[in-house]
């Protein structure tokens, strides 16, 4: 008789198989919108602002955990949670409503950052790309709706390792010096404009919908999961799961600060994806600029599938009603396409995007910090003190820094 595997190998056996979710809400965090936000204030001050992306991703990871917690607890998500608990019938639609409004927000950078895309390598027209983006979108939906959660979360997957490969391509061909990226971990702010930057980063970061959807994830592949072994299993393989996506997806948009601090300081031009896309390609050469353009394409794919199925779950958790998601995914199409219909300009579209996000960060927050304290929903997997108090801080700086976004742009910052 064969002796048993060591414990570390049978533990990763056993956790291995519960991975995934995590990496398709990470996609929220590789959208065009933190592209261009981390291009942006790579390309304009350099190594100074790396901290910013690291306190934020490690927000970020405590607080889709809590998200990931709560799904898998209760078996229900986070909008479900909300749905039942507001029990006042127009409260809950104006919950909705700016629930709503903040999924479309996102849903319009995500297909204008893949409209770009299309444009950049294949010269597409804005809103012939658009469509394709919506189009292939949908595709991914079926998948999900026909074949279940698991092989969404494996072609999701898929394109965050494009991404990553795309973004990641230029550093290796201009790679930054040591000392400098060390000497971005120091956290300061240089000017009003390094502040707006760094507001819009974080901002950017914690989206409400990879909020709303990482609740529904989890619901999706696990259900409720009971007390004792299973649940304990589970969520440390949640956490390994959150782990790994959200390193992942902190690297990449450290990378995407790093590359333009590296190649594109003082380039004029180099606030808009199309201008960012035609300094790497005179910096670093045609096939890094593609690479660019490649993985800002599969972002778009990606992070506007999550996006929309976020936008069901909202609807159905909050309304107790469902919509056809792909009937519903084309309704939502509509702003985006609008937009690049009446030839706005794309990177404004991205800046009032972010704008809008900025409004909903409260609503999804506060209530998720709420929620994952109280014993009688959670049980014995409620969070502990210094857990919730920690969620609590990252609530209120997150909150505190969308709202000095909101007053900078105001006031022309």
């Amino acid at each position: 008789m064969s002796a048993a595997p060591p414990a570390a190998p049978r533990a990763a056996l056993r956790v291995l198989p519960l991975l995934g979710p995590a990496m398709v809400a990470g996609v929220a965090y590789l959208d065009p919108g933190n592209v261009a936000s981390n291009m942006t204030a790579g390309a304009q001050y350099g190594f100074l602002l790396v901290w910013v992306v690291i306190v934020g991703n490690a927000m970020a990871w405590l607080i889709q955990y809590l998200s990931a917690k709560l799904g898998l607890v209760t078996g229900r998500s986070l909008p479900e949670v909300l749905g039942d608990r507001i029990r006042h019938r127009y409260a809950r639609y104006a919950y909705w409503v700016q629930a709503e409004l903040v999924a479309m927000a996102t849903d319009v950078a995500e297909v204008i950052g893949g409209a770009i895309a299309l444009q950049l390598l294949f010269g597409v027209p804005l809103l012939a790309g658009g469509v394709i983006t919506g189009v292939v979108s949908m595709v991914l939906l079926a998948i999900h709706n026909r074949r279940g959660s698991k092989p969404f979360e494996r072609i999701v997957s898929t394109l965050v390792v494009v991404i990553a490969v795309g973004f990641c391509a230029g550093l290796v061909v201009g790679p930054p010096a040591a000392a400098d990226v060390v000497g971005g971990l120091l956290p300061r702010f240089e000017d009003t404009g390094s502040v707006l930057l760094a507001a819009s980063i974080l901002g950017a970061t914690v989206m409400p919908h990879a909020i709303y959807a990482h609740s529904a994830l989890t619901r999706d592949r696990f259900g409720r999961v009971d007390e004792g072994a299973d649940r304990a299993t589970v969520l440390r393989a949640t956490r390994i799961d959150v782990t790994i996506a959200l390193v992942l997806a902190g690297t990449v948009n450290v990378v995407i600060l790093l590359l333009a601090a590296t190649n594109l300081q003082g380039v004029a031009g180099t606030d808009t994806l199309e201008g960012a896309h035609a300094a790497l390609d005179a910096a670093l050469g045609p096939v890094i600029a593609t690479c660019f353009a490649v993985g800002l394409l599969a972002s778009g794919l990606a992070s506007t599938s999550v996006g929309a199925y976020a936008g069901a779950e909202i609807m159905h958790g909050l309304l107790r009603t469902r919509v056809p998601l792909l009937a519903r995914r084309a309704v939502t199409l509509v702003p985006a396409l609008a937009l690049l219909a009446l030839g706005v300009d794309p990177t404004l579209a991205l800046v009032l995007s972010q704008v809008v996000l900025s409004f909903g960060i409260p609503f999804v927050l506060v209530p998720l910090v709420w929620l994952t304290a109280k014993r009688e929903l959670l049980g014995s997997s409620v969070n502990r003190r210094g857990t919730t108090l920690a969620a609590a801080v990252a609530a209120l700086l997150l909150i505190a820094l969308n709202v000095t976004l909101l007053i900078l742009l105001a006031t022309g910052g």
